[in-house]
């Protein structure tokens, strides 16, 4: 029911991934009524889809700490449960990220060695994603609670994508060691120590666009102010290239020669094939959708979250922790 666009945009999301995926098996879970005529109107085969039926909703503007108290038949809590209980292997929500992170953490819990659960997301950059964590679950963190968003970025990003060993880096305002405040710096000391991590130093904020790291660990303030600038950047971008040809004649008649060079581009950033932010930390798998995916967006967040399920995730990390807390 999450989104902007609730189960218009999730139930034919839904119906793509299951004809492209045929192992696939959903539980879709919301207000009945909404629900059903999607699923009519998309004829999703019965045997694969299970509707789960609740009475609320969580909204955008729902203070993340009252849904510790209230709605408790909310969808997005149900679901949660429901992978809680067993009946789900992992959880894909559009809904409000604060309030997907603060129920994830009450009902889950956390996997034993990590003290906090921190938000990763790609971004596509260099032609291929840069994952930068944390993007917002945390504002305040410790160089402890940094060095955890580090290890487990490099488990997500081997496991999930096939790189052996991810360069790591850690956002700063410098590659010189003494850059940065104190934090910073016992932070890195702390990756420096750590051999099991291809800790590669300090990234700037351009570094992210250069292919120097394939994991960026920063705190959730700067990390949402990064995502969000990026963003920002990306569709400024386009409304300019969009009205430079409007406003050129010639270039109006070359558009369709300049869409045919550019395809290969556009397609290497499109935002909608990197939708999917995973909770890190949680003992299950839970993904975040960016709440503005359309149809194509959202059926690649569910893409996500079966990758996540399939590589035993939560698993691999918890197995990494204990590793590294032996040799420290």
């Amino acid at each position: 029911m999450g989104g902007d666009h609730g189960p218009r945009c999730v139930v034919p999301a839904a119906a793509d991934a299951l004809r492209r995926n045929p192992d696939l098996h959903l539980l879709l879970v919301g207000l009945r009524q909404p629900l059903l005529d999607e699923v009519e109107r998309h004829a999703l085969p019965a045997d694969r889809v299970t509707l789960h039926f609740c009475t609320e909703t969580i909204e955008a503007d729902d203070s993340p700490a009252s849904m510790l108290r209230g709605k408790r038949d909310a969808s997005m809590r149900v679901a949660l449960e429901l992978l809680r209980d067993g009946a789900a292997d992992g959880c894909l929500s559009a809904g409000n990220t604060g309030a997907l992170m603060v129920l994830s953490r009450s009902l889950l819990g956390m996997l034993e060695g990590v003290e906090r659960p921190a938000i990763m997301a790609a971004l596509p950059v260099a032609g291929k994603p840069c994952h930068v964590l944390d993007l917002g679950a945390n504002v305040d963190c410790s160089a402890r609670q940094l060095f955890e968003f580090a290890l487990m970025g490099s488990v997500a990003v081997s496991e999930m994508y096939g790189l052996p060993s991810p360069r790591i880096g850690l956002l700063n305002i410098g590659h010189e060691l003494n850059k940065g405040g104190q934090q910073v710096r016992e932070v890195s000391e702390l990756l420096r120590q750590c051999a099991s991590l291809n800790y590669i130093g300090h990234v700037e904020g351009d570094g992210l666009f250069r292919d120097q790291a394939d994991v960026v660990v920063c705190d959730g303030f700067v990390g949402n102010v990064v995502l969000k600038a990026s963003e920002g950047l990306a569709v400024y971008l386009q409304q300019e290239i969009r009205q430079a040809l409007a406003n050129s004649l010639l270039l109006r008649c070359m558009a369709p020669l300049l869409r045919r060079a550019l395809r290969p581009v556009t397609q290497r950033h499109d935002p909608t094939a990197y939708n999917g932010a995973s909770l890190l930390g949680l003992p299950k798998v839970v993904v975040k959708s960016h709440g503005a995916a359309g149809e194509q967006a959202f059926a690649a967040a569910i893409d996500y979250t079966v990758r996540a399920c399939q590589a035993g995730l939560p698993q691999r990390i918890a197995g990494r922790v204990a590793q590294v807390d032996r040799s420290l």
